[in-house]
């Protein structure tokens, strides 16, 4: 059972896939939806909330596209998910039970679950799983494996 959101686990990989492929040049968001078989405007929104997090750097221009911000040993996955979770929408769910169940018991343990799973999340570096992705060649290619420059 996977206890992520479709919109976290993409961009976890969204993130991921732009570090292993942002060298000489920005990979662009068309370039990505295609090596994910997306919409090509699917992931704009958690991209441009990515920016603003400061885990991506968005370029423009003709060959403009997105980069990652910082050393990717720097970026965990618990940042992407805390980043993708800022742009859910959970604005137009109802409001919670008015309970004491949820308020006293249910709630508190959910929370501490999240922030448990959270905290695993924040072991785990962009840079992790990009050696993972290259030693199992997901994309059938060997990559450039630069990792930051200023």
């Amino acid at each position: 059972m996977i206890l992520l959101s479709r919109r976290s686990l993409l961009s976890i990989a969204a993130v991921v896939d732009i570090a292993l492929h942002a060298r000489p040049q920005p990979v662009s968001a068309k370039m990505l939806a295609a090596r994910h078989d997306l919409p090509p405007r699917h992931l704009e929104t958690v991209l441009q909330a990515l920016v603003r997090h400061g885990i991506l750097k968005g370029v423009r221009g003709p060959r403009g596209g997105y980069e990652v911000a910082r050393e990717r040993r720097r970026i965990t996955a618990g940042d992407i998910v805390r980043a993708a979770m800022s742009v859910t929408g959970e604005d137009d769910l109802p409001p919670l039970p008015h309970s004491r169940l949820v308020d006293e018991i249910v709630g508190p343990e959910v929370k501490a679950a999240g922030e448990a799973f959270l905290a695993r999340l924040d072991g785990i570096s962009v840079e992790d799983l990009c050696k993972h992705a290259e030693s199992r060649k997901v994309f059938g290619e060997d990559l450039v494996t630069a990792d930051f420059t200023i």
